[in-house]
C-alpha cells in the first residue's frame, strides 16, 4: 500500500517457494499450450524435468500425464491413425523417463493407455481401437467388478490383471454437504458421500465416518456418523444404473473433543514460550474434515467438500467460552474445516475524518504499548493504549492510498512480542464510507474477520420478499450520485443474460423480478436451470456487483419457491453474493433409484402395452426451443383446424408453445406440455401415434409397430455427420455407433431437403426406410407471401428500426475448441467500415461457448436503446444466440456470414448474399470433414481474414453478381423443393388420410 508501509515477509523459505513455482510454472505453461492447440511435442518440451529433485519430478510427471498430455492423447485417439501414431511415438519416449510408481498411481484408464503405448507395437496400436476405447472410458464411470476383496475395472483391453485394480486415484469420494449447523451444543454436518460406480443400496456393508485431522501430533477425531436415506444423491449423479439412495450421512462433533486436544497443543506451545520468557498467547487450532468410506469391500478417504449454495456456505460459530469460538469454515477449494479460535483482537469502531480513516479496536487480556497493524500484506503503524482488561488500539489509514489499492484486505494486529492476531468484528461495527462514486467499506467476512476494501459504490440488498405470484422483490440502497437509469442484470455462466429496470428514489432502489416470466425477444420465458448472478448496469457502461446486507443474512429467505413446474431460490453464496438458483420441480417419486427404475422398467413398459392415442409429440432440439420443422408442422395443422391432441416436450421450461388463439387462428386448440424426463414424457412417447423430432430421441425410447416416427433432422449436412465421422468407423465400434443404430431403428420417415441430402443422410445414419424429399418445412417462411409482415414483427422483437441493413453472423461449432467464446470478427472495425445503417446479429452455436466480445449487446427491454455521446443511438452488434428460431433470423437477414454451417442450405432459398469466413478451413476439413468443396461450390466469396469479410459485406452488392450462376446451381442442387409448400406436403403425407 502506498503509505510508506513495509510489505510483510513470508514465512516460507525462498528455496521451497522456488521449487513449488518451478513445477507449477511448467504445468501452467503446458496447459496454456494445450489451450492454444499446440502440438504434443511442444507440450512435452514444456514439462521437462530438468533441474528438479526426484520428488518434484514425480509430481510434475503425475500432473502432466493426468493433465495436458492425457488430453492431447485423447484428442489424437479420436482422429486419424497417423496423428495417433505420432502421439504414441512421442509419449513412448517421455514415459521411459517416468518413475513406475507414478504410472501405477494414475487413474485406471490412463494407466492402461500408457501401458499399451510402452508395450505394444506402435503401428498396430495406432490402427486398432483399444486406445479409443480407453479414451471413451475416461469420460464416464468405469464398470467395476469385484474379485475377492478387491475391485477392478472392466475395460476392453488385454493387460496384466494388476493394472486393472482400482487404486486411490479411482476411488475418490464424491461429497456434497447440504447443512452445517448447531444442535444441542453439537455441530451437525449433513450431506452425502459415495464412490463413483459403487452403488449404495442400503445400510448393509456401507459405512462412512467423518474424521477431523488437526495439526501434527494431535489425535484425530472420529465423529459419530450414520448413513441416512438420500435419494437426491442418485438423481444428482445422473449415472445410469447406479444407486446412491443410501449415500447420505449425518455426522456430529462435540466441541469438547476439540477443546481437550487443543489444550494439549496449547500446553506444549505455552511451555515453549515460557522457556523463551515470552507471555502466553492463545492459539488457533484448525481441523480438516475427511470422510472415510467403506462400501462393499472398497475403502477410500477423501476431503469433505462441496457445500450447497446458501446458508451452508456461511455456517454460524458457537461461543464455547469467554473469547473462544468454534467456527466451521470452508477453504478456497471448498473443503470443510473446523476452527477453534480465540478472539485476541476485536474492532469496536470506525471514524472518518477528511482524508483519514481510523480503525479502533480492543485487545482483551493483553497489555501492549508497541506494535504494528497489517492490512493484507502491508504493515502499517498502529497506536496502543493500555486500558482496563486489555489494550485499546487505533490504526490510521489514508483514503487516497486505499482508493489506489482497491483490494479487499484483512486487518491484523501485531503487538510487539506476540504473533499477529486477526481482528474480529460483528455487524454493529460494519461501516460504509461514501466518497462520491466510490466507497470504503469495513465489513466482516464469513469467519467474522474485519476486511477493508475500496471500490466503486456497490448496491446493497436490504430486503428480499417473494410474492404469491412467484415474483421476487428486491430493495436496498445504492449511493451512486448519478441519478440515471439502471438495470438489474441476471447472468448465467453460459453467457445468457436478462435485464430488468430498477426503480430509484434517491439512495433507495427496488426491482421486481419474475423468474418464471423473464422478458426475452418480445416474449416471456422462465429462467433456465442453474445459478444466475446479479449485478447492476448503467452509468457510462459500468457494472456494479450486487451484495446482501450482512444484517439480512440470518433472516434471508433461502427456501424453495415453486412457480408452476419450476422452483427458484434466492441465496447468498460466497457469504454475501446474491444468486438466483433455478431448477425444474421434480416430484419426489421421480427421484432416486427407485423412482428412475419404476419409471423406465415399470411405468414405460406398461404404457407401451396400452392403446395408442391419436396424438402427436413434437420434439425440437431435445425440447429446448419452439422452432424448426416441428413448429412449422404444428402451426400448419392448427391452421387447418386439426384438433387432435398436440403434445410438446419442453426441457427446463425453455418455452411455452402457443395455442391457436395466440397464433391468430381462433380459439379451441390448446397444446399439452410435458416436462422432458417426467412420467408424462414417458407416457407421451409410449402412447402417441405420431412422433416428430429433429434430433435423437431418448435412449430409453423404442418405437411401437403402430407408431409413426418422423425424423426431420436439423439441416442438410455440410460437415460430416453420423457414421461418416472418423471416430465412428473404428473397430471396435464406439458407444455412439450403437446409440445411433438403436435410434435410427425407430425412424419410419426421414424428411430431407434434396436428393443429394437423401443420399448423404441414408449412408451416414445407415437408414433403409422411407424418405420424403419434401423440402424443409422450417424454410417455408422464407418464401411465404406474407414474409414482409413476418420480418417486420421479428425486427420489432429485436428492436431493429426500419432502414437498418441486417448482417447475420452464424458460425458453426468446433469439436476441438468448444470452450472458445471469442467472436472472430472485429466488432469495432465492422462498425467503422459498415457505418450506422448496419446492424450485426451474432448467432453462436448451442454446442459452442456463448460468444463474448467488447461491444456485443445482450438484448433486454431497456438495453436496445442506449444514450450515445451526442444522441440516442442503437447498438451495432446484438447477441441473438438464444433467439428461439433460426428461421426468423434468416427471414430478416440481408447478408449472411457463416463458415461450415448447414444454414447455407436454408438461407440459399432467399437468394440473398452469403459470405464465407473460413479462417480455419484446412484444419476443420481435416478434423471434422466436409461434404462440399467450398472453394469451388460456395455460392459466395470464401475469405480467411476478418478484415476481408467486413470489406466484402461493405461491397456485397457489387460482389453478389460475380456468384449469380454458382448461386443458382447451388439452389438447384441443394434446395430444389424449398418453394414454400414443404410443410403442406409433409402434413398431407403423414396426417391426411388417403394422401
Amino acid at each position: 500500500m502506498a503509505t510508506g508501509a513495509t510489505p510483510a515477509q513470508a514465512g516460507d523459505s525462498v528455496d521451497s517457494v522456488d521449487s513449488v513455482d518451478k513445477v507449477a510454472d511448467r504445468l501452467r505453461a503446458a496447459q496454456d499450450l494445450y489451450d492454444k492447440g499446440e502440438p504434443l511435442d511442444a507440450l512435452i518440451a514444456a514439462v521437462t524435468s530438468h533441474g528438479l529433485s526426484r520428488a518434484e519430478r514425480r509430481r510434475l510427471h503425475a500432473e502432466a500425464l493426468n493433465g495436458p498430455l492425457a488430453l492431447r492423447l485423447e484428442a489424437a485417439a479420436k482422429r486419424d491413425a497417423t496423428r495417433l501414431r505420432q502421439a504414441i511415438d512421442l509419449l513412448r519416449d517421455y514415459l521411459s523417463g517416468v518413475d513406475p510408481s507414478v504410472k501405477r498411481a494414475l487413474p485406471v484408464a490412463r494407466r492402461l493407455a500408457y501401458h499399451l503405448i510402452e508395450n505394444r507395437d506402435p503401428a498396430a496400436l495406432a490402427e486398432g481401437g483399444e486406445l479409443a476405447g480407453l479414451v471413451a472410458a475416461t469420460g464416464e464411470p468405469v464398470k467395476r467388478v469385484r474379485r475377492g476383496l478387491r475391485w477392478y475395472a472392466d475395460l476392453p483391453v488385454e493387460a496384466p490383471r494388476s493394472l486393472f485394480r482400482l487404486r486411490g486415484s479411482d476411488l475418490v469420494p464424491v461429497t456434497e454437504v447440504s447443512d452445517v449447523s448447531w444442535h444441542d451444543g453439537r455441530l451437525r454436518v449433513t450431506g452425502h458421500a459415495y464412490l463413483v460406480g459403487l452403488s449404495v443400496r442400503s445400510r448393509r456393508l456401507n459405512r462412512a465416518t467423518v474424521v477431523l485431522r488437526g495439526p501434527r501430533g494431535l489425535p484425530p477425531i472420529a465423529a459419530r456418523t450414520r448413513r441416512v436415506y438420500r435419494p437426491e444423491a442418485t438423481w444428482g449423479s445422473a449415472e445410469p444404473g447406479c444407486n446412491y439412495d443410501w449415500a447420505g450421512f449425518v455426522a456430529e462433533v462435540r466441541p469438547w473433543s476439540l477443546r481437550w486436544r487443543a489444550a494439549i497443543r496449547a500446553a506444549y506451545h505455552g511451555a515453549r514460550r515460557l522457556l523463551r520468557r515470552r507471555p502466553l498467547v492463545p492459539d488457533t487450532t484448525t481441523w480438516r474434515a475427511d470422510i472415510v468410506i467403506w462400501s462393499r469391500g472398497a475403502w477410500a478417504t477423501g476431503a469433505v467438500r462441496g457445500p450447497v449454495m446458501g446458508r451452508t456456505e456461511r455456517p454460524a460459530g458457537l461461543r464455547v467460552g469467554p473469547g473462544w469460538w468454534v467456527r466451521p469454515a470452508w477453504t478456497s477449494d471448498r473443503v470443510l474445516q473446523i476452527v477453534l479460535q480465540p478472539t485476541r483482537a476485536e474492532l469496536t469502531g470506525v471514524v472518518h475524518d477528511g482524508d483519514q480513516i481510523e480503525l479502533r479496536g480492543f485487545l482483551p487480556g493483553t497489555t501492549a504499548t508497541k506494535g504494528r497493524a497489517r492490512l493484507g500484506g502491508h504493515r502499517i503503524a498502529a497506536d496502543f493504549a493500555p486500558a482496563e482488561g486489555g489494550t485499546n488500539f487505533s490504526v490510521p489509514l489514508a483514503v487516497a492510498a486505499l482508493m489506489k489499492e482497491r483490494d479487499a484486505r484483512r486487518l491484523w494486529i501485531e503487538p510487539k512480542g506476540d504473533p499477529a492476531a486477526p481482528v474480529m468484528m460483528d455487524d454493529d461495527a460494519e461501516t460504509r464510507i461514501g466518497l462520491d462514486r466510490s466507497e470504503v467499506t469495513v465489513l466482516r467476512d464469513r469467519r467474522d474477520r474485519a476486511v477493508v476494501s475500496a471500490h466503486r459504490v456497490w448496491p446493497v440488498i436490504t430486503s428480499a420478499e417473494w410474492g404469491e405470484d412467484g415474483a421476487l422483490t428486491l430493495a436496498g440502497t445504492y449511493h451512486d450520485p448519478d441519478p440515471g437509469p439502471r438495470e438489474l442484470v441476471l447472468r448465467q455462466r453460459a453467457g445468457l443474460a436478462y435485464r430488468v429496470r430498477l426503480t430509484r428514489s434517491g439512495p433507495e432502489f427496488s426491482v421486481r423480478v419474475a423468474p418464471g416470466a423473464m422478458p426475452r425477444f418480445g416474449s416471456a420465458v422462465a429462467l433456465a436451470s442453474g445459478a444466475w448472478s446479479l449485478s447492476v448496469a448503467g452509468g457510462k457502461g459500468t457494472t456494479a456487483p450486487l451484495r446482501v446486507d450482512h444484517r439480512l443474512l440470518d433472516t434471508l429467505d433461502e427456501g424453495v419457491h415453486i412457480v408452476g413446474d419450476r422452483e427458484y431460490r434466492l441465496v447468498a453464496t460466497r457469504f454475501d453474493v446474491p444468486v438466483i438458483v433455478a431448477a425444474e420441480h421434480v416430484p419426489g417419486d421421480e427421484k432416486g433409484a427407485v423412482g428412475l427404475w419404476s419409471t423406465r422398467r415399470v411405468h414405460y413398459p406398461a404404457e407401451r402395452r396400452r392403446e395408442l392415442r391419436d396424438a402427436t409429440v413434437y420434439v425440437s432440439f431435445d425440447g429446448r426451443s419452439y422452432s424448426d420443422s416441428a413448429r412449422a408442422v404444428y402451426e400448419e395443422r392448427l391452421r387447418r383446424g386439426d384438433d387432435r391432441e398436440h403434445i410438446w416436450v419442453v426441457k427446463d421450461g425453455a418455452f411455452v408453445p402457443p395455442d391457436s388463439a395466440a397464433l391468430g387462428l381462433g380459439p379451441g386448440i390448446t397444446p399439452t406440455v410435458v416436462r422432458e424426463g417426467s412420467r408424462e414424457h414417458y407416457t407421451a412417447l409410449a402412447r402417441s401415434r405420431h412422433i416428430m423430432t429433429n434430433t435423437l430421441l431418448p435412449q430409453w425410447f423404442r418405437a411401437r409397430e403402430d407408431q409413426l416416427c418422423v425424423q426431420t433432422w436439423h439441416g442438410s449436412p455440410l460437415k460430416q455427420v453420423g457414421g461418416d465421422q472418423r471416430h465412428m468407423t473404428r473397430e471396435p465400434r464406439p458407444p455412439a455407433w450403437y446409440r445411433q443404430a438403436a435410434e435410427v431403428a425407430n425412424w419410419d420417415l426421414l424428411v430431407t431437403q434434396s436428393p443429394w441430402a437423401s443420399g448423404i443422410l441414408r449412408r451416414a445414419f445407415g437408414y433403409g426406410g422411407e424418405i420424403l424429399e419434401s423440402g424443409y418445412p422450417r424454410n417455408d417462411v422464407l418464401v411465404s407471401s406474407d414474409r414482409a409482415e413476418l420480418a417486420a414483427a421479428v425486427r420489432r422483437d429485436l428492436g431493429i428500426p426500419a432502414g437498418k441493413r441486417v448482417v447475420l453472423y452464424a458460425p458453426t461449432w468446433r469439436d476441438h475448441d468448444r470452450r472458445n467464446s471469442s467472436v472472430r470478427l472485429d466488432l469495432a472495425e465492422a462498425r467503422r467500415v459498415l457505418g450506422r445503417d448496419h446492424v450485426l446479429l451474432v448467432r453462436g452455436h448451442t454446442m459452442q461457448a456463448a460468444p463474448a466480445a467488447v461491444g456485443l449487446v445482450v438484448p433486454g427491454p431497456d438495453s436496445l436503446v442506449r444514450p450515445g455521446p451526442m444522441t440516442r443511438e442503437y447498438p451495432f452488434a446484438i447477441d441473438v444466440t438464444t433467439y428461439p428460431d433460426m428461421a426468423d433470423l434468416l427471414l430478416i437477414a440481408d447478408v449472411l456470414i457463416t463458415d461450415y454451417s448447414s444454414v447455407i442450405f436454408d438461407f440459399a432459398v432467399t437468394r440473398r448474399p452469403i459470405v464465407f469466413f473460413g479462417y480455419d478451413l484446412e484444419r476443420y476439413r481435416n478434423s471434422r470433414g466436409l461434404y462440399l468443396d467450398l472453394r469451388t461450390e460456395a455460392p459466395g466469396p470464401l475469405l480467411a481474414e476478418a478484415a476481408d469479410v467486413i470489406e466484402a459485406v461493405r461491397l456485397i452488392d457489387a460482389l453478389a453478381g460475380d456468384y449469380t450462376d454458382r448461386y443458382e446451381e447451388f439452389v438447384r442442387t441443394y434446395a430444389p423443393r424449398d418453394d414454400g409448400k414443404a410443410t403442406a406436403r409433409l402434413v398431407d403425407h403423414v396426417f391426411t388420410p388417403g394422401s
